[in-house]
């Protein structure tokens, strides 16, 4: 396996929030509607300004999304969560800010007892977040076989 990315799904909203994103990590974006695809003959007007395919590339990072879900809708829920591995603290306390911008700061950027620097939050678009930062390696690991 060489990479997992995030794929976020949006409800019509995509391209505020990957813009937002952008405004966060910086990076390149990329944006292709329903309008500018195969699918714009088969699709209602109003879908056409719907983000198909949006792709967000900063150094290692990958965010991914799309104003196209299925029949049920867009659910959103607390099963998955998006882990950014800072560089350093100024990195994190700098997403932190930027993320949490009206969303909620769940748990403030604190030291921890893993030898970390951690911050959580959910975003404005409902994204979890986890944001963490190693300050140093633990000195007791301990690994239970199942």
């Amino acid at each position: 396996m060489s990479r997992i990315s995030t794929y976020f799904m949006f409800n019509g909203n995509c391209r505020e929030a990957m813009a937002f994103y952008q405004e966060c990590f910086g990076g390149e974006l990329r944006l292709q509607t329903v309008g500018e695809s195969p699918l714009a003959d088969g699709l209602p007007e109003q879908m056409k300004g719907f983000i198909l395919h949006a792709s967000l590339r900063s150094g290692n990072l990958v965010l991914m999304g799309t104003d196209m879900v299925g029949e049920q809708g867009l659910v959103k829920g607390n099963a998955v969560s998006t882990l950014i591995d800072c560089s350093n603290e100024e990195e994190l306390r700098a997403c932190y800010d930027q993320l949490s911008r009206d969303g909620l700061a769940t748990h403030p950027v604190k030291n921890t007892f893993w030898g970390a620097l951690f911050g959580e939050l959910t975003d404005r678009y409902g994204n979890h977040w986890l944001l963490n930062y190693t300050i140093k390696k633990p000195t007791i690991m301990t690994t239970q076989k199942i």
